[in-house]
């Protein structure tokens, strides 16, 4: 029975160079592509079949943003698989990103000036918004959408004969001191990208305690987060306009021999994801995150770091999800 792998915002970036890249590694894959645009997913899939006649692709609406579409997918997914071995968690979105000029330039004069560039520690703000659903749009659709789709898909992920895995696109820039428990959707912030980012390590923390067959005999699920590193996507395009990205390009490749998260390709930036694909979760340590690496001379690698965290905190944080949970199906039980 082929292995299937469910890879959100497949179309393009990140996700779009990891199917590519898992149909070049093992093509007797079956990859559905959880996609918002099906006109795009529709492309991105022949062009798939072309180079992997061998392989299947499939599709599945879903805009992780609404959870009306997220339970519409959840079921459709249901339907069509007995099981999920595979689920890469990668849709997000960084709305309207503002570089602070103050904090760049301090930072290239400061002893952290790699840190920074490495991390955007500092350096990014986003104007967030309120959606349909009545919540933050970063955090629904970074984290919380997420959360549900993988609630709904407990069937196809928590079975005590077959392991599955999940796989979350966090980042370096996943910071503690931008989230805050008392405030997890970041009401109150200017930086919730980063905040939901480490939102997302805490939620793979809490995932690991609660299925992790580890601490659950009977139970067969494993969570991983992972970070590609910086690199040129629709994420990250309108953070500077182009012409400062066509300036500042060759100089990013100088300071890719100090700093090895400029990935700078979704290629590249797909190296932990892959390698992940081939681990054996029982040897993964759920407190660390994987980081794909690219050295000066072009070569990908991958790198570990300890979390900045702690399981209580993401008990907690998982208890909170679960109470919003609660929340929002009593009010699209009332909106039916």
């Amino acid at each position: 029975m082929r292995k299937v792998v469910l890879v959100t915002g497949a179309s393009s970036g990140v996700g779009l160079a990891l199917c590519k890249r898992l149909l070049e590694e093992d093509d007797e894959l079956h990859v559905c592509l959880a996609c918002r645009n099906v006109g795009k997913a529709e492309a991105v899939r022949g062009a798939l079949l072309a180079s992997n006649p061998a392989s299947e692709v499939s599709i599945v609406q879903v805009d992780v943003c609404s959870l009306q579409s997220v339970l519409q997918a959840a079921g459709e997914l249901k339907q069509r698989f007995q099981r999920l071995d595979y689920v890469y968690l990668n849709a997000g979105i960084m709305p309207n990103p503002q570089l602070n000029i103050k904090a760049l330039f301090s930072g290239l004069f400061s002893r952290k000036v790699i840190h920074i560039f490495s991390t955007a520690e500092g350096l990014l703000t986003q104007e967030d918004r309120v959606t349909a659903d009545g919540l933050q749009e970063v955090f629904e659709t970074n984290v919380f959408g997420h959360f549900i789709l993988i609630r709904e898909l407990e069937p196809l992920l928590c079975h005590s004969d077959h392991l599955s895995r999940l796989i979350w696109t966090s980042s370096r820039n996943a910071r503690r001191s931008n989230f805050h428990l008392e405030d997890i959707q970041h009401r109150r912030g200017q930086e919730p990208y980063s905040s939901s980012k480490y939102a997302i390590d805490l939620l793979s923390v809490a995932l690991n305690r609660n299925f992790n067959p580890r601490v659950r005999p009977g139970w067969g699920l494993y969570s991983s987060v992972v970070c590609p590193g910086t690199m040129v996507t629709n994420l990250t395009c309108g953070i500077l306009p182009p012409f400062l990205w066509t300036l500042l390009l060759p100089i990013i490749w100088l300071i890719r021999f100090f700093a090895n998260a400029f990935t700078l390709t979704p290629n590249n930036g797909t190296e932990a994801l892959v390698w992940l694909f081939h681990q054996k979760p029982e040897s993964l340590n759920p407190l660390t995150k994987y980081l794909s690496a690219t050295t000066g001379f072009g070569s990908n690698y991958v790198m570990t770091q300890k979390m900045d965290l702690d399981e209580d905190t993401a008990e907690k944080f998982y208890q909170n999800l679960l109470e919003l949970e609660k929340q929002v199906r009593v009010t699209i039980q009332k909106n039916k």
